[in-house]
């Protein structure tokens, strides 16, 4: 608990209780230093430093907007810096319905993020085109980029934003430095036309 200057009893607070740190990778340690793979400091690093660039349309939006909030605190997940431009943010979070006339405007602000890149579809417009099964609506956004992570719901709560953020950061954790250079990734980037 904060002290509060003043309380009538006032409580000493407890430092350590209220710092949370991340574990440490998998490596050999010792007095003055630690050694462990590169792989594992940076993916560390990626995981609890991403920058999301929120594409809201709809009332997924407005969820996100709570998971930002003082009361779900997306940002205690190390994303403090969400972002509204596409070239200095690394995490696509895609919410609301996406008419076909915007899939162009989407797939232009996912190829002008730098790379390495993810992307989440939040809901189910996003995900599927939702209830909107029609002419104009895009039937999921991996139709015209790749996406990583799907969250489900009509609009989904905060905890499933949050735990498909969480889901990114694991992904984002496990992920080797070199498996954006790799063939696999390669050949999943040209079946969406990316060069």
């Amino acid at each position: 608990m904060r002290p509060v200057r003043f309380n009538i009893h006032p409580k000493e607070a407890e430092i350590a209780d209220a710092i949370s740190m991340a574990p440490a990778p998998d490596g050999i340690g010792g007095d003055g230093f630690f050694a462990t793979q590169l792989s594992s400091v940076v993916g560390l690093a990626r995981k609890n430093s991403l920058w999301p660039l929120p594409f809201a349309t709809s009332c997924c939006g407005i969820e996100f907007m709570a998971t930002m909030a003082s009361h779900y605190d997306l940002s205690r997940f190390g994303s403090e810096r969400v972002g509204f431009s596409p070239r200095q943010c690394d995490l696509l979070m895609v919410m609301g319905t996406i008419a076909k006339k915007m899939a162009p405007v989407l797939r232009q602000v996912y190829l002008q993020m730098a790379e390495p890149r993810w992307v989440i579809a939040v809901g189910a417009c996003a995900s599927s085109g939702g209830i909107f099964d029609t002419y104009s609506v895009l039937q999921g956004i991996d139709q015209v980029i790749p996406v990583d992570v799907y969250v489900p719901g009509c609009p989904p709560r905060p905890e499933a934003i949050i735990d498909g953020f969480m889901k990114i950061q694991d992904l984002v954790g496990q992920e080797s430095i070199r498996r954006r250079n790799s063939d696999q990734y390669k050949d999943l980037l040209n079946s969406y036309g990316i060069q």
